[in-house]
């Protein structure tokens, strides 16, 4: 019974992310009637399982903590290539585009993915543990990256408005590659054991020890079906959202709604991948899935929307308001507090979960 089960899911997963894409390619820059954006929904969220399914196989051949990199890092190159084709269609959108991207990515996984996880964690097992020397690490390193790229700009004085001057984009570039970089070889190289999942007994598990692994051909098909499955989520997110932007507009909430709408389809396979990590006492695995995708979104976007700017027309926002500084400032002091001790309970989990819901609710009602 159980291989009939693992062989349905098998082609079910494998034909769901080609369907995905081929949907993708007939219904891209077209204006879609109720039944078809139905339908797409529909291939979305089959997409998002798929890519939680490959996720997972392609982590188990690797191990932690390649295994979650593996999934976050692809995951926001779409993202950003995305970003990047919406840019260059021009418009007043266009010129916030990048920050509120990033910022809405950084708030979804520092508070709600973390948050989440910790909380699933706490309840089922009373205290979440994990490594705090890892999450540290990639906590201050996404603390640094957000305040070089998001921050600084509305106080820079060089260029009128929350903008870098064309020296000061390069620097931000330029470091955040260099920091991301060097982050990857932190937790995949001189320090792995840091980014390993710890066991509520504080036993750490190298999943590379993970009885009966995929073999090489299964992951690297995989890896395949990942990449299209995740290349389906944003694209139909992509295409979905003029409808989101219809619904938003019909309620009167602000356009700044559509955007966070989109993220959240888009975060929806490491939200689910780290919530079922965090059910087998693996939040060290949630953990470097959240923050991981946070690091890589404002790692790889910045340096993206750099290299852009240089033939894109108009400005490039990239500083944020007061509002949303504070918000990014409760993040890092509270996120700095949750991993210090390397455990957390119910109440850190609800902290980030209540920052989550504040900027959701300030993005609502500004």
């Amino acid at each position: 019974m159980s291989r009939t089960v693992r062989a349905v899911a098998g082609r079910w997963t494998t034909a769901l992310p080609v369907l995905a894409v081929v949907l993708l390619a007939l219904t891209w820059g077209r204006s879609l009637p109720g039944p078809v954006v139905a339908l797409v929904a529909c291939f979305l969220a089959g997409a998002v399982l798929a890519a939680v399914h490959h996720a997972e196989v392609v982590a188990h051949r690797v191990g932690e903590p390649f295994g979650s990199l593996v999934l976050a890092v692809a995951v926001t190159i779409i993202e950003v290539a995305l970003i990047v084709t919406l840019m260059t269609d021009g418009g007043d959108k266009a010129a916030s585009l990048a920050r509120d991207t990033v910022f809405a990515a950084v708030m979804i996984t520092c508070n709600g993915i973390v948050g989440l996880s910790l909380l699933i964690a706490a309840v089922r097992r009373r205290v979440a543990v994990f490594n705090a020397e890892g999450t540290s690490a990639a906590f201050g390193t996404v603390a640094t990256l957000a305040g070089l790229s998001l921050v600084l700009p509305t106080f820079t004085t060089s260029k009128p408005g929350p903008e870098f001057a064309p020296a000061q984009l390069g620097f931000a570039a330029l470091a955040a590659i260099v920091l991301y970089g060097l982050f990857v070889t932190t937790q995949t190289v001189r320090h792995r054991d840091y980014f390993l999942p710890v066991t509520s007994s504080g036993e750490v598990v190298d999943e590379d020890d993970h009885a009966d692994p995929p073999t090489r051909r299964v992951a690297l098909t995989s890896l395949g079906l990942l990449a299209l499955a995740l290349v389906g989520v944003v694209g139909l997110a992509k295409g979905v959202s003029p409808t989101i932007e219809a619904g938003v507009a019909a309620v009167g909430l602000p356009a700044a709604v559509v955007g966070i709408v989109i993220a959240l389809l888009v975060l929806l396979p490491e939200t689910i991948a780290a919530v079922r990590a965090a059910t087998r006492d693996r939040v060290q695995t949630s953990l470097n899935l959240g923050l991981g995708s946070a690091m890589a979104s404002i790692g790889l976007t910045i340096p993206a929307v750099a290299a852009a700017s240089i033939w894109l027309d108009g400005p490039l926002i990239l500083g944020l308001g007061p509002t949303h500084m504070v918000l990014l400032a409760l993040t890092m002091i509270v996120g700095t507090l949750t991993v210090i001790p390397g455990r957390a309970t119910l109440l850190q989990g609800a902290l980030h979960l209540a920052l989550l819901a504040a900027y959701l609710e300030l993005a609502v009602t500004p």
